[in-house]
């Protein structure tokens, strides 16, 4: 028998077991469709079971969610905006280059969920803010360094930067990218400055983000993306800094503006002076002060008798609550007492005169 006959009684004895499976399944009734359980369910998605739900309480169900949702920060928004114009002309002036900044993404995310997605190789830079008393963290990525060492050194314009992969930063490298991050940092504090008056100040460079951990691992951070391009070259600059940095002037980036640094409301100043020149004050005539103690005081029954120091020409003073406002000589006009303020005006905490 030929190949070719072989063939074609292979093919005729697929071709009769294929409509014998068809006539089968025309035969055979339709069977219902089978509708899976739940436990099914999280079988199939990789879900844990019933029983190991119910074994976590709801504390440790929150705490073990990778979805971080914070209340948002406008102000913060306004200030990264304001980061990326001052960067892109302090740059232009750093590389003497054509340096275009953009914000990528301001989003929320757990610090150690971040460093374990922190693309290697990459430096970490570890800045501190003293006036909060906290810590934020920088990442360059490898493209953003190769590109800072070409332009500051004299790279063509219009070539990509070189990198060699797989070896160590070399002492230069990380000295022009130090020299980059104090710059960055720099425009960081001028950007903060119509909110709070505040320096972030470099303080240590990384290569592993194990030696970069300011915070703990499940903390919530603002997270921001940053592009830096500079016509053929460029990279990537991460922000990283946890909420507990930014609590002390939480108040101030849940503001929608900067009108209360940026502007004045002069109706609402007119109108608070007015008031505040019609409220009422008690003013208080002090003939003497004395200390005694307790059980004396406790010991005064009606009819006891308290003998003042005040002579009867002594000057007597004028309290506002208390604080000591003015020396006046006391005297009486008709059948009421009077005091008649001198020149001498006593040093108050407030300044008032």
């Amino acid at each position: 028998m030929s190949e070719a006959d072989e063939e074609a009684e292979m093919a005729a004895a697929w071709g009769a077991a294929l409509e014998d499976h068809v006539e089968e399944a025309v035969a055979a009734p339709q069977q219902p469709a089978r509708v899976l359980s739940q436990a099914e369910i999280d079988n199939l998605m990789g879900f844990e079971g019933a029983q190991g739900d119910d074994a976590r309480s709801g504390m440790e169900r929150i705490i073990s969610s990778g979805l971080v949702s914070y209340e948002r920060l406008p102000m913060l928004e306004i200030i990264f905006d304001r980061l990326v114009r001052i960067m892109s002309t302090t740059l232009r002036n750093f590389t003497s280059d054509n340096v275009e900044v953009s914000i990528d993404s301001i989003a929320s995310q757990r610090f150690g969920d971040y460093l374990n997605s922190v693309p290697l190789p990459a430096m970490l830079a570890v800045f501190k803010v003293r006036e909060w008393d906290n810590y934020g963290l920088i990442v360059v990525d490898s493209a953003m360094i190769y590109s800072v060492v070409d332009v500051l050194l004299g790279g063509r314009r219009g070539t990509s930067a070189m990198r060699v992969e797989g070896r160590p930063y070399t002492t230069i490298e990380r000295t022009l990218v130090e020299r980059l991050l104090k710059v960055v940092l720099s425009d960081l504090s001028d950007a903060f400055a119509p909110v709070a008056p505040v320096n972030f100040e470099f303080d240590r460079l990384e290569v592993n983000p194990r030696f970069a951990m300011i915070s703990r691992a499940a903390n919530a951070c603002v997270l921001t993306r940053l592009t830096v391009e500079m016509e053929d070259r460029g990279g990537k600059i991460e922000m990283l800094m946890p909420y507990a940095t930014l609590e002390p002037v939480r108040e101030l980036l849940l503001q929608q503006f900067m009108g209360e640094k940026f502007g004045r409301d002069s109706i609402w100043e007119t109108h608070l002076a007015e008031e505040l020149r019609h409220t009422e004050v008690v003013l208080d005539v002090v003939l003497d002060q004395q200390t005694m103690p307790l059980s004396s005081i406790l010991a005064l029954k009606p009819g006891d008798m308290l003998m003042l120091n005040a002579q009867p020409a002594a000057p007597v003073r004028l309290h506002c609550g208390h604080v000591p406002l003015f020396v006046a000589d006391l005297g009486r006009v008709g059948d009421r007492p009077s005091v008649r303020i001198g020149d001498t005006v006593l040093a108050t905490p407030g300044g008032v005169s």
